[in-house]
């Protein structure tokens, strides 16, 4: 018996595992303080009534004989990927239904759609990043390069022709930095990828939170895109799902002559048995017109975070970006260290994610996130101030 030696190339914790760690230590060790979570992308307000009363209804079926469901279809119910279809289709997006298939979450697309792949592939991920990206090939052994996001060109690198890589991770709105390309970005990363004959992996999980109706939601809007790109969302954020789990993804046909797209039918076949029927009737309810409606005021309830974090960092003066058109505030760290200043921040009981742990250009940074409740983000933001004053 041989391990796989690339576990060995991993850092020795997960950020979100060191982040929950040391924030469970100082909670033993002040259990008088009342700790605020601005941290870990996980959200706070219920699922939304539409589908708690879809979810309710399924699961009543499920005890009835005439309507009872054993195993699903491998790509997902027809009626949820026909509402998925008709998401895309009020975007002017058109797929096939058999381009869709449905998943229980992003993060297991992320690092699952990695199957299709072999391992000489050279993979390019911005940098910062969300580490699933990072970490996932590494545990395959793949070549990583980055794409450099800076201050100054807004955390949204752009292609560089001289760099040549074969899967390419693109996130946006971006997860950290909170920052979203616009179509002419999107359109130079098409054509890159279909000038180096690459594939495009395109994470959509915040694209719900874009306010600028000048951005692109899906990397479809873009001319070429059905040539070269994977797009993989979630309702994990869009309808509060966290602990729910449903995502889905899309593979078309027109890349590399549907082959990636048979190859996926055949390996969630083999390896994945679905999402439950139950979990999917209440994702079919989230894209109904009163669940849109619904999911969409839980948003802006968190925008309205956002909103409150951004003002108060810049009435102390702390630069920052985000919280317009994600849930994610990037800010720079006062003296730098962002690990030094998420020890900081966790002394007044309020966390965040050190920027450190998103990679390079990640330190000297900090996440904050919206995903709490109106009150607590207030509390936390007196604390901030106070802190900073």
């Amino acid at each position: 018996m041989k391990l796989n030696p690339n576990y060995s190339n991993l850092k020795e914790s997960y950020l979100f595992a060191e982040v929950a760690d040391r924030t469970a230590k100082f909670a033993a060790a002040h259990p008088e303080m009342k700790i605020i979570k601005l941290g870990i992308g996980d959200v706070t307000l219920p699922v939304c009534r539409a589908a708690v009363e879809a979810g309710v209804k399924a699961a009543q079926q499920m005890g009835e004989q005439s309507a009872f469901r054993g195993y699903g279809p491998y790509e997902g119910y027809e009626f949820l990927r026909e509402k998925i279809r008709a998401y895309y289709a009020a975007r002017g997006v058109m797929h096939g239904l058999d381009e869709i298939f449905v998943s229980d979450g992003a993060k297991s697309d992320v690092s699952g759609i990695l199957d299709l792949f072999d391992r000489d592939n050279t993979v390019l991920v911005p940098n910062p990043v969300y580490p699933v990206y990072v970490d996932s090939n590494v545990m395959d052994g793949r070549k990583i390069v980055y794409a450099s996001g800076t201050e100054e060109n807004g955390f949204l690198p752009l292609p560089d022709r001289k760099v040549k890589a074969d899967i390419i991770y693109i996130c946006s709105p971006n997860n950290p930095t909170g920052a979203a390309y616009d179509k002419e970005g999107l359109k130079k990363w098409v054509d890159y990828a279909v000038e180096n004959k690459a594939v495009i992996l395109f994470d959509a999980a915040y694209e719900f939170f874009i306010s600028d109706k000048s951005l692109p939601h899906s990397i479809y809007e873009i001319e070429g895109a059905k040539q070269c790109a994977i797009e993989i969302c979630s309702f994990s954020k869009t309808a509060g799902f966290t602990g729910v789990r449903l995502g889905y993804m899309v593979i078309p046909k027109a890349l590399d002559g549907g082959k990636p797209n048979g190859m996926w039918f055949r390996r969630q076949s083999t390896k994945y048995n679905g999402a439950s029927y139950i979990v999917q009737r209440m994702g079919e309810a989230v894209l109904t017109e009163q669940g849109l409606k619904q999911v969409g005021e839980n948003v802006s309830k968190y925008m309205k975070n956002a909103a409150l974090i951004s003002d108060t960092l810049s009435k102390t003066g702390v630069w920052h970006t985000g919280g317009v058109n994600s849930p994610y505030i990037w800010l720079k760290c006062p003296g730098g260290d962002s690990w030094k200043f998420f020890d900081r921040l966790l002394c007044v009981g309020v966390v965040g994610t050190p920027g450190a742990g998103f990679g390079e250009n990640g330190e000297g940074y900090f996440r904050l996130t919206a995903f709490n409740t109106y009150d607590n983000t207030l509390e936390a933001m007196l604390r901030l101030e106070k802190m900073l004053g």
